[in-house]
């Protein structure tokens, strides 16, 4: 028997789409999931394929040629350092394990020093797509030694997305530069899907549009500016009737927002980072307070506010909304765009940012026109320090800010939040600020602490007695 190309651990959703995506780009893929059975139904369901299923990690690590190389697609935390622990001792110095799912980067740093120490190469990646985009090419963010990367290159080019002949993977960076890069890039989709719900919210709510109108809303603005995965799937999904009531399936569905994690853990380094990323912050939030479904209940009946009817030219804040939600999302990759030049700083990985948004462009669920404006800008300068300053980005939102500042003025005289969108809008005004009130903030801090101050007419720093 010819031996595999690569083996895969993990025959979730996502792991069999990838053993499948690579068996039709001509790899020869040897397969393992703890549970016996999961292999061989999954074999039983794929015949004739070229796939070598095994019941135990030595089998799988036997089923492949040297040197090894071998993709974990299991949950993220302990289980994926378990697989790990169970392949060291049959693998040899040369040997590659890649890591496909959403792992914490720090795991992926700390797993990578480990691995490095016994001769071990390592790769985290992050896999962006979902089932689909799994299957048929999804956005790949690889992180770790270099010639880790060219081992699994062509099969990783294979199997991602195209976009006008691009695949959409590249080499990130050292270490865990993969795994950030995929959580920044959840933190990213956080904020556009919360932009997506306040936009609709402030339309079906505020304006009184149903799910026929708002389809045809948001089928016009696919056709614009706001192209993109989230915006088209947001149109199929006001499209859809439930078959048992015949009413629209998203008016039945519970306004209680789950989430993984990623978007969490973006919020928590870029607070550690001092990087400022409000509207990803408010998307974290923005689901965590939905979570809290039978206390707004509750309050609902108790706590007033303003009533939602809005009484104005309904044409006229429909465009105010698109380009709103437009100038809005620019601002939400700008700051995660900053976050990722910080982290890039502070970690080594010597971040591309233009590459981030090429790859980005195809594959992934923030795949979206505007990636290919954001590619443009740090093609016309790659020490861009926040998109806001690029010539395009920075008329772009200039022009649509008067139609940003009256969708918050008026879902907040609609009594509708809008965390993300106003915290885009807040972004924009404290970015193009010379002068914030932190002044005050410092003189506090010196009031209260003694923890001094400094002064825009001297040098040094100072306290002051201010209690007589």
């Amino acid at each position: 028997m010819n031996p595999c190309d690569i083996g895969l651990v993990g025959l979730a959703v996502m792991g069999q789409n990838l053993v499948l995506n690579m068996e039709r780009n001509g790899y020869r893929v040897a397969v393992y999931n703890r549970t016996i059975q999961t292999t061989r139904d999954f074999l039983a369901e794929h015949p004739g394929k070229k796939l070598v299923g095994c019941d135990t990690p030595e089998q799988l690590v036997a089923a492949l040629q040297r040197p090894r190389k071998i993709m974990l697609m299991v949950k993220a935390g302990a289980p994926v350092d378990a697989v790990i622990e169970q392949l060291i001792p049959l693998l040899e110095p040369g040997d590659l394990l890649i890591d496909g799912g959403n792992s914490y980067y720090k795991d992926t740093e700390r797993r990578s020093a480990a691995l490095e120490a016994v001769g071990l190469r390592y790769i985290g990646t992050g896999v962006s797509g979902g089932e689909s985009g799994a299957q048929w090419g999804p956005s790949i963010m690889p992180g770790g030694q270099p010639e880790a990367w060219q081992m699994v290159k062509p099969i990783f080019e294979a199997i991602s997305a195209k976009v006008n002949g691009e695949p959409c993977v590249a080499y990130i960076g050292p270490r865990g530069a993969g795994h950030y890069v995929k959580m920044v890039h959840n933190g990213i989709e956080y904020g556009d899907m919360q932009l997506i719900a306040e936009a609709y919210d402030v339309l079906h709510r505020g304006l009184g549009l149903e799910a026929e109108e708002l389809y045809q809303v948001f089928a016009e603005w696919n056709e614009h500016e706001l192209q993109s995965y989230l915006i088209e799937i947001t149109r199929d999904i006001l499209a859809k009737m439930d078959d048992e009531t015949g009413r629209p399936l998203v008016d039945l569905i519970l306004d209680e927002a789950q989430q993984k994690g990623t978007g969490k853990w973006t919020s928590q380094d870029a607070l550690d980072l001092g990087a400022p990323i409000p509207t990803i912050n408010a998307a974290v939030e923005s689901r965590i307070i939905s979570a809290y479904k039978a206390e707004r209940v509750a309050a609902s009946k108790v706590i007033r506010g303003p009533q939602a009817v809005f009484d104005g030219d309904r044409a006229a804040m429909v465009n105010a909304v698109r380009e709103a939600l437009y100038a809005a999302k620019i601002c939400s990759y700008a700051q995660g765009m900053a976050l990722l030049r910080a982290a890039s700083t502070e970690h080594g990985y010597d971040l591309n940012y233009g590459e981030l948004a090429r790859i980005w462009r195809g594959g992934c669920i923030i795949r979206a026109r505007l990636l290919e404006d954001i590619r443009a800008a740090y093609g016309r300068d790659p020490n861009l320090t926040n998109l806001l300053l690029d010539p395009y980005f920075k008329s772009a939102v200039e022009d649509r800010q008067a139609s940003l500042r009256t969708v918050v003025q008026t879902a907040v005289g609609l009594g509708i939040p809008v965390l993300a969108t106003s915290a885009s809008l807040a972004y924009f005004d404290a970015y193009r600020t010379a002068r914030l009130p932190a002044n005050m903030t410092q003189a506090q801090r010196d009031y209260f602490g003694a923890h001094t101050y400094r002064r825009v007419d001297k040098e040094g720093s100072f306290h002051t007695e201010w209690e007589a």
